[in-house]
C-alpha cells in the first residue's frame, strides 16, 4: 500500500516549468516588435558658471583684499544671499492678484516663492493672523549671482528717471536694501499679462559686517550708485 501511495504522489506532482529566456540587452522587446532600439541618452551638460561669480573671484576679491589690507581670505566681503519680497496688502480681498505676483516673482528669480502670512491680527486693517499678505524668495549660490547680474545690467537701467542708487540704504551691518516700484522693469514680465502693477523690496546680504566694505563690494560688482560712474563687468 505504501508503494502505491508513493506512485500516486509522483503522478500528481506538476511537471517542472521550462526555464525563462533571458532578455537581451539593448532593446530585445523592441526588436521582437520590429522596432529600432532607443538610442542611449547623452548625459546632461552641467550649467555654466555665472558670469558675475567668475568676475568676483578673479577681479573683485583680489582688489578688495589689497584695498583693505586683509590678510585672511575669509575676511574678504562676499555675497551671502539676496531676499526679494513682494507685499500685497489687498491679497485677502483679491486672491488672484497674489497668485499672479507669485508667478511673476518665480519668473523673475527662477525659484518658487513662498507665500508670507500675517504674524498677528490687526483689527484696524481687517487683518487676521495667518492671512496671506505677500510672497518672498531667498536666493543663494548661482541663482543669486544670475539675478544680481540681470538686475544690474538689464533691470536697473530700465527704471523711470533713474539717477543712481542711494548709498544711505545700508543697515549698519553691511546689508543693502533697495526698492523697485514696478515689476515691469524685468524683461521676464509680459506687459499684456500683468494683473496689477506692484513693487518689491530687494535686500542684498553680505558678509562684510561694515557699510564701507559692503559699499566697496557692491560698487566693484557694478551697482550704479548716485554720483558715481558704474563699473563695467566683463
Amino acid at each position: 500500500m505504501a508503494d502505491k501511495d508513493k506512485d500516486q504522489d509522483k503522478q500528481q506532482k506538476p511537471s517542472p516549468k521550462p526555464p525563462k529566456e533571458k532578455k537581451e540587452k539593448g532593446g530585445g522587446a523592441a526588436a521582437a516588435r520590429g522596432e529600432k532600439p532607443a538610442a542611449p541618452q547623452a548625459p546632461a551638460e552641467p550649467a555654466p558658471r555665472p558670469r558675475l561669480r567668475d568676475y568676483y573671484e578673479q577681479r573683485v576679491r583680489p582688489k578688495l583684499q589689497q584695498q583693505f589690507g586683509l590678510t585672511n581670505v575669509h575676511q574678504i566681503p562676499r555675497l551671502v544671499k539676496i531676499v526679494v519680497n513682494v507685499g500685497m496688502g489687498d491679497a485677502p480681498k483679491v486672491p488672484k492678484a497674489l497668485d499672479a505676483a507669485v508667478e511673476e516673482l518665480g519668473a523673475i528669480t527662477g525659484q518658487r516663492p513662498v507665500v508670507t502670512r500675517a504674524k498677528k491680527a490687526i483689527a484696524n486693517f481687517n487683518l487676521r493672523q495667518g492671512m496671506p499678505i505677500g510672497c518672498a524668495v531667498t536666493l543663494r549660490g548661482a541663482r543669486m549671482y544670475e539675478f544680481l547680474d540681470r538686475l544690474i545690467t538689464v533691470a536697473v537701467p530700465r527704471m523711470r528717471d533713474f539717477r543712481g542708487l542711494l548709498t544711505k540704504s545700508f543697515d549698519g551691518r553691511g546689508n543693502y536694501s533697495m526698492g523697485v516700484r514696478e515689476q515691469l522693469i524685468f524683461p521676464e514680465i509680459e506687459y499684456d499679462k500683468v494683473e496689477k502693477i506692484h513693487g518689491m523690496d530687494i535686500t542684498i546680504v553680505t558678509s562684510a559686517g561694515r557699510d564701507d566694505t559692503a559699499l566697496a563690494l557692491l560698487r566693484e560688482l557694478g551697482l550704479p550708485f548716485r554720483g558715481e560712474a558704474p563699473v563695467a563687468v566683463n
